[in-house]
């Protein structure tokens, strides 16, 4: 975990005190891990999956027909993947998981953490609740949202998802640690022999940049694959800047893809457009991308300036002519260094390394002396320079 870049942090994976006894509280509108789009719930999936793996007692709190390594508990009678932001859902969801929570330790089997994903009314309630709450905060620190975290923020131990996303926050919110999205990169194919297509993925909502990424493949002479789901309130746009370009030949939607199709998308494009006009706080496409090898072409917004290294794993470009001439340069970049610069920075274990550690310090239990020299340490970087000190040609 990166807590005040460029510093570097020491952590030993899974070694550095007692094992820990952690509710995990994913969002009540789809199961994990998520049959299609959805990336709290992959993050929470694998993160529950590394944490039991090394021993952990983890309980999950997640949409009905959820599956995991870790104890699921689900509250509500169904998933709602329809009502994503329900209040009565979220409430629904959260009151029942704190009251399991708070049954445990009526029973002498306490929790010693909360992690929280679920989205606001956990942290909004979290003095309420006894273990100490760790709440990631998933989306951007902006307008009545930044309020919001600025009234209720201090109640949890907030973690960021990147720096980016820490620097937006506004007064009085305090992101105690960075810990970046997870990838269990050696699950996902490396294309080393690219096609000609470009591709976008995600969702159809105009700040993603669909319509962006359809004009840069124009200006570019090349053909691009869309894919991603067309969510609700999202047709409009659809219908009105994506369909009328849609010709089967040049522009191809292929919709929500999942699973095997969704890598080999991801394997055989010769790069990844992410026109975003946003600051996205991570972008899961992206280091999706570059463990299959596929370099990542970015407006330099949001995380994306974390993410993709100019000139090594992808390149940061200012608008839709500069992405136009930036794939004219995508065979220059190795994928192999497009894979890991994902592992190296990305992948679930470095993840699950950064949460123990926040966990033991919401908790205040510390690390056993002498744990370092159990296994060795894992060296995580910091953004910026030291990626491309890493990503250098040695010798």
């Amino acid at each position: 975990m990166t807590e005040s870049p460029p510093k570097l942090r020491m952590i030993s994976p899974g070694r550095e005190g007692r094992l820990l006894r952690i509710a995990m509280l994913a969002p009540p509108w789809i199961t994990v891990p998520p049959p299609g789009y959805g990336g709290i719930e992959a993050v929470v999936d694998l993160l529950c999956e590394e944490l039991v793996a090394r021993g952990h007692d983890v309980t999950l709190f997640a949409a009905p027909g959820s599956r995991s390594s870790a104890r699921v508990h689900a509250v509500l009678d169904a998933a709602h993947p329809d009502a994503i932001g329900s209040a009565m859902y979220e409430s629904d969801h959260v009151a029942g998981a704190f009251d399991a929570i708070d049954a445990a330790a009526d029973r002498g089997a306490p929790f010693d953490v909360v992690h929280d994903h679920s989205g606001f009314t956990a942290l909004a309630m979290a003095a309420r609740v006894r273990p100490p709450v760790v709440h990631t905060v998933h989306g951007p620190l902006v307008g009545e949202t930044g309020a919001f975290y600025a009234r209720h923020g201090r109640k949890a131990r907030l973690v960021g998802i990147s720096r980016s996303q820490r620097e937006s926050a506004p007064e009085g919110v305090q992101i105690a640690e960075i810990v970046p999205n997870p990838i269990a990169v050696d699950r996902w194919p490396l294309g080393i022999d690219k096609d000609d297509y470009l591709l976008w993925i995600g969702r159809m909502d105009p700040a993603k940049g669909a319509h962006r990424a359809i004009e840069a493949a124009r200006l570019a002479g090349r053909r691009i694959q869309l894919a991603g789901p067309v969510q609700s309130g999202q047709a409009d746009y659809f219908r009105e800047q994506i369909e009328p370009h849609i010709d089967g030949e040049r522009v191809c939607y292929l919709g929500e893809v999942t699973g095997s199709v969704k890598q080999q998308l991801y394997a055989r494009a010769s790069a990844l457009l992410m026109p975003i006009r946003w600051n996205e706080p991570f972008g899961m496409v992206m280091i999706e991308a570059l463990a299959c090898g596929t370099p990542v072409i970015a407006f330099g917004e949001g995380a994306a300036n974390e993410i993709v290294v100019d000139g090594r794993n992808g390149f940061l470009v200012a608008d839709e002519a500069d992405m136009a001439r930036a794939v004219a340069h995508v065979g220059g970049i190795d994928p192999v260094v497009c894979r890991e610069s994902a592992r190296s920075r990305f992948d679930i274990a470095i993840t699950a390394d950064g949460y123990e550690a926040v966990y033991r310090r919401a908790a205040g239990i510390a690390p056993r002396v002498g744990t370092a020299l159990d296994c060795p340490p894992r060296r995580l970087l910091p953004e910026g320079a030291a990626h491309r000190e890493l990503l250098a040609p040695r010798g």
